[in-house]
């Protein structure tokens, strides 16, 4: 979460609100749904079945899942303050181990934020390294790095594996402009939100290259994206997923397609009552599935929760102890204590809580296939 300037989206003057541009015209885009809010003022509690303990002073960000070669599920989590990766096992919270350290070197960081698991390998957004990292699991062992020349703030990451020899990375831009890195820049300089690569392998699974497909972000009004960091895709769907985390303007999930096209959809105004913050895809079958999203609410984080296809509001949960989320990541498959799987959500950022799949399918009333 982009801390320093959510404080400022509180405190700022109108003057420096404006820097947003104006309010969006009623005719503004395309919704998903002109029906109420995904909670509808009615936000089921789901309680957790852990709550890991606190790791203080790490500033814990986002998640990836990786299931070892032993049966086991690695809770992979970046931690921007202490510039490493912290590792739980994921069916008990338990620490695992940290990697990592402040540096430029491959194998340090600096300042890690997204992270995404394609196979054996993980990939790590550094913002003040300005590069993607690529690691092999599980030892962690450095195999090549891209981007350091085109990103200039980047936060969030999402690979499309489709394909069997290259993969598409869509890395989000956050770059600001002021004095206090609060100001959203023009939207010319807006087309430049997202990042495009190709990545292709050797045969013993170092990264080969990674080709610059370019960037893309609506110079609209009512589609451009203005604070950016988390995404996701549905390759089903051939849809992206981008929230857009400023305030001043509306906080809200965008829709845009895989060659970067803004299709002018969005969730309902209001949707989200303080900020739109994770987004991860719940694949339960080919066809039926849900999008799980974070309302950064205090006291407790609430989760919205999507219909796959319509994007229409399907209801919203709590736990009971969860709070201040930043990032997300949906396992589906099954494990050990989650046989229907399990979300894994960042408490505070300190902490990682755990949510049984079927225990959101059941206060949910979700579609049964979903907890099988």
């Amino acid at each position: 979460m982009l801390k320093a300037l959510l404080a400022c989206v509180f405190s700022l003057s109108l003057l420096a609100c404006s820097t947003a541009g104006p309010p969006p015209s009623s005719s503004a885009g395309t919704r998903a749904s002109q029906s109420p809010s995904a909670d509808d003022g009615r936000i089921e509690v789901v309680p957790e079945r852990y709550v890991s303990q606190s790791e203080a002073d790490v500033e814990l960000d986002s998640l990836a899942t990786w299931p070892t070669p032993d049966g086991h599920t690695w809770l992979i989590v970046t931690a921007k303050a202490s510039h490493e990766l912290v590792v739980f096992d994921a069916d008990s919270g338990q620490l695992l181990r940290k990697v990592g350290g402040k540096g430029a070197l491959p194998g340090e960081f600096s300042r890690p934020n997204g992270i995404t698991v394609q196979g054996d390998r993980v990939l790590v957004v550094e913002r003040d390294n300005h590069r993607v990292q690529v690691l092999s699991l599980p030892d962690f062992t450095p195999e090549g790095m891209f981007g350091e020349k085109q990103l200039r703030s980047p936060y969030g990451i999402w690979i499309d594996d489709a394909g069997a020899d290259a993969y598409e990375v869509y890395v989000t831009d956050n770059f600001m402009l002021g004095e206090h890195y609060d100001v959203v820049p023009p939207f010319d300089e807006l087309s430049q939100r997202i990042h495009r690569y190709q990545l292709a392998f050797t045969a013993d699974g170092r990264l080969d290259k990674a080709r610059d497909l370019g960037t893309f972000g609506s110079k609209e009004e009512s589609t451009a994206l203005r604070i950016v960091e988390s995404l996701a895709g549905d390759p089903a769907q051939r849809r992206l997923l981008i929230a857009d985390e400023d305030a001043r303007h509306e906080t809200t999930l965008r829709e845009y397609s895989f060659d970067g096209h803004a299709t002018g959809r969005a969730l309902p105004a209001g949707t989200f009552k303080t900020q739109a913050e994770g987004v991860s895809l719940w694949s339960c079958t080919p066809d039926i599935g849900y999008w799980i999203a974070v309302d950064q609410s205090n006291p407790l984080t609430h989760f919205l929760v999507f219909d796959r296809k319509t994007l229409a509001p399907r209801g919203s949960f709590k736990g009971t102890t969860t709070s201040n989320t930043d990032g997300i990541t949906l396992h589906a498959a099954a494990m050990p204590s989650f046989p229907s799987g399990a979300l894994f959500a960042v408490h505070d950022d300190k902490a990682i809580s755990a949510f049984d799949l079927a225990d959101v399918v059941s206060a949910l009333g979700l579609d049964p296939s979903c907890s099988r």
